[in-house]
């Protein structure tokens, strides 16, 4: 079998898996709103889109034993071109928000479905040294999907407004590119992507019971570690402000002055929220990984959790003051992501810590659905909150939220040693 090249298909990969999660996340907020719905409205349907991640886990082992993971790569990358044509399809139409909404549900389904797919197939394709070696190029790769979906794309939905007078038709003819990308992407895919596998010949004659006994163990022993309902608080409860924070800043950033927001064109929120934040939350990704890695997560954790808490203030002088210069909005936007990916750099190494043992892979995936949890819960009523109280009282809660982030902390007990090189 000829090798091919993990150049050919990792970037490619991630930037696809990075595309998909962002649109139904963020792209969706900014078009929902310059189509005329409420912020209680958009924060709670967008909310439940992050279900499919929720539920991730569920249904991650049949992925393992049906079909190829090459298999569901390509299904999914089709599935999630269609359903970004669906909603650039439905977008014009009388039934648009029903309809785009379905289609939301599709790309967001088959998105956490191919996440599964992408990571088997990343340990399954490449050697332990490739797979160290692209750790962070898949990681880049993933980052550039987001400023290119956050930033240029929805640069571009506001310029083509500028030009066509249209909000529909504009987000409309961006859907389609992202459409005929995805499609670009699945025919490419097809193509380049290594056939490391075959479709699972085991002699076992109850594949599904074993399963579901797998499955049953792996649940029993989740909940069988120390510091259970500790370990789970933090996780549904460190990222609180965040979960409330999210949705409600991106909505403020571009909501009209006349509604208390800061009035931003969708290519001024393109190249703050999309593009500088972006390049914050990345930086302190990466400063984050680098202190614990030599220090230790424990040395660390309270630095991270005033990281991810202090800089939530950025948004109550911003919803005070009003700012009319973009270079002030600018900076605090990346100081409020460049400390939440500093911060949430704690938040991911103690889904790690948590996750040792035995049946490691599944109690990380456990952790990661209880992740997505803690963002859906508050997003799904962060909406209604802003439009009872207004953004500068809001803003002034997810302040006061953070205490939730300290209390949670203060009962874990975590290794001082973990997370630390090793000297030989």
């Amino acid at each position: 079998m000829k090798k091919i090249n993990p150049w050919a298909w990792v970037p490619t990969l991630y930037f696809a898996e990075g595309v998909p999660y962002v649109a139904v996340m963020t792209i969706s907020l900014i078009m929902y709103k310059r189509l005329g719905l409420s912020n209680a409205d958009i924060t709670l349907y967008t909310s439940w889109l992050y279900l499919p991640w929720v539920i991730k886990p569920l249904w991650s082992p049949f992925v393992d034993i049906i079909r190829t993971k090459r298999w569901w790569i390509i299904t999914m990358q089709l599935l999630i071109g269609a359903a970004l044509g669906g909603v650039a399809f439905t977008i014009p139409g009388p039934w648009w928000l029903q309809g785009s909404l379905a289609f939301f549900w599709l790309m967001a389904f088959s998105s956490a479905t191919h996440d599964i797919a992408a990571d088997g197939f990343y340990m399954l394709g490449l050697d332990q040294h490739q797979q160290a070696y692209f750790v962070g190029i898949r990681s880049t790769f993933y980052r550039i999907a987001t400023i290119f979906s956050s930033g240029l794309l929805v640069g571009l939905a506001g310029a083509l407004q500028v030009m066509t007078r249209n909000i529909r038709y504009s987000w409309s003819l961006v859907f389609y590119l992202m459409a005929g990308l995805f499609i670009a992407l699945w025919l490419y895919h097809s193509w380049v992507l290594p056939k490391t596998e075959t479709v699972s010949s085991s002699k076992d004659p109850y594949p599904l019971k074993t399963l579901l006994q797998g499955f049953w163990d792996t649940l029993k022993t989740f909940f069988q570690k120390p510091q259970v309902w500790a370990g789970i608080a933090f996780m549904l409860f460190y990222r609180m402000p965040e979960g409330l924070l999210a949705k409600v800043s991106a909505l403020f950033l571009v909501d009209a002055g006349r509604n208390g927001g800061l009035g931003l064109s969708d290519g001024e929120y393109g190249l703050v929220q999309g593009t500088v934040g972006v390049i914050g939350l990345t930086l302190g990704g990466i400063l984050g990984g680098i202190a614990a890695s030599r220090d230790g997560l424990k040395r660390w954790l309270w630095p991270m959790v005033i990281s991810i808490t202090l800089p939530d203030l950025v948004y109550v002088y911003l919803s005070y003051v009003l700012p009319s210069s973009l270079f002030i909005v600018n900076v605090c936007v990346f100081i409020e992501q460049f400390g939440y990916g500093f911060g949430f750099s704690a938040y991911m190494l103690y889904l790690i810590y948590y996750s040792q043992g035995e049946h490691k892979t599944s109690h990380y995936a456990l952790c990661t659905a209880f992740m997505a949890l803690s963002m859906m819960i508050p997003g799904l009523f962060a909406g209604a909150l802003q439009e009872s109280v207004g953004y500068k009282t809001f803003f002034l809660i997810v302040v006061a939220a953070c205490s939730l982030t300290y209390v949670v902390t203060w009962f874990l007990r975590i290794d001082p040693e973990f997370g630390k090189k090793k000297t030989e």
